[in-house]
């Protein structure tokens, strides 16, 4: 009886023994499954956000393109469908996450690529433009003053990015010669078709001594109207010695334009003016022997020849166009 008592009670333990290590070992199962789905779907997760953050980059650059450059996605020759399948890139059907971050990045990058190429193109055209007018591109890109805010650091994509990174200093140069090039007279300031006396050495009309003129004279009525040869800032308006009356238009980037011998004034210190602008009336102030305007145009201080400002040719004059107006667009954005 003993024996029967104790055979019972041994299969009863081994019983419950057995169910509480199946029950262990289905926990243990059942948490293993809880953590690869955990996993897969961390990992899904991950996939979205950096699919999202590729393709708000990609619209981003997208839009740079157009603002900043005047180039239409649409236009693109990048990611034409078919295109990695003919270069022997199929993508993988058993990893479509992966499949579709790969083909995002090659369209982006494709995309950078174009966009540095038409920048680097765009920046040539502007650098040869100003370099037309017998100025050095490198040295008004260094005379800008006045730079400072809070640091802010870059985004940590575009500085992690060797290609991205490149891409930013490029369109930041690109921006600052395309405003150099704006800022450069080109105007004529007076209907007068004719010189009466050039840049350079000549005979002084006064003493008849050899003499340096450092700018150009234009012939004209009394009253005639003055123009502005570029936009930009009246700096000074009044007399000065030798000079008579002037008025004085600082353009940015070191370069400012000065009207001499003035009969009158039509803007004050401190005014904004735009290309073609009526600032003053020519007249015969100061040491002159009748009506004209004297022109001078200045880089850093130093009168230059007016001449190449004022027969530049279309083409640059087109490319100089093209820069103000993509500079307004962007002023207005």
């Amino acid at each position: 009886m003993l024996l029967l008592w104790a055979a019972g009670t041994f299969a009863m333990l081994w019983s419950q023994a057995s169910l509480v290590i199946e029950r262990t070992m289905l926990a243990k199962e059942r948490a293993a499954i809880t953590t690869q789905e955990a996993r897969v779907n961390a990992y899904k997760r991950s996939v979205g956000d950096i699919a999202s953050d590729i393709e708000a980059r990609q619209k981003a650059i997208e839009e740079l393109m157009r603002a900043n450059l005047g180039v239409s996605p649409a236009d693109a020759v990048v990611g034409k469908p078919g295109a990695d399948a003919r270069a022997g890139k199929p993508p993988s059907a058993a990893s479509p996450e992966t499949a579709r971050l790969e083909q995002l990045r090659r369209h982006q990058l494709a995309l950078e690529g174009q966009l540095t190429q038409v920048a680097q193109a765009r920046l040539t055209r502007v650098e040869q433009a100003i370099r037309s007018f017998g100025l050095n591109p490198a040295t008004l890109a260094g005379a800008t003053r006045g730079q400072g805010g809070p640091f802010i650091p870059a985004n940590s994509a575009i500085a992690s990015e060797p290609q991205l990174r490149d891409l930013a200093i490029l369109l930041s140069r690109l921006n600052a010669m395309e405003t150099t090039l704006a800022a450069i007279p080109s105007g004529r300031p007076t209907a007068a078709p004719m010189e009466t006396s050039s840049y350079g050495y000549r005979r002084d009309p006064f003493n008849g001594a050899l003499a340096f003129h450092s700018g150009i004279d234009f012939p004209g009525r009394s009253g005639q109207a003055i123009l502005t040869a570029a936009p930009g800032r009246v700096s000074y308006v009044g007399p000065r010695q030798g000079y008579g009356n002037v008025v004085e238009v600082d353009h940015g980037k070191g370069l400012m334009t000065r009207y001499a011998h003035l009969s009158g004034y039509a803007v004050k210190v401190g005014q904004d003016v735009k290309r073609g602008q009526n600032i003053a009336r020519m007249g015969s102030t100061g040491r002159s022997t009748g009506t004209h305007l004297h022109f001078e145009v200045r880089v850093n201080g130093a009168a230059v020849n007016p001449r190449p400002f004022l027969e530049a040719r279309q083409d640059v004059l087109e490319v100089q166009q093209l820069a103000k107006r993509r500079i307004n667009d962007g002023d207005r954005g």
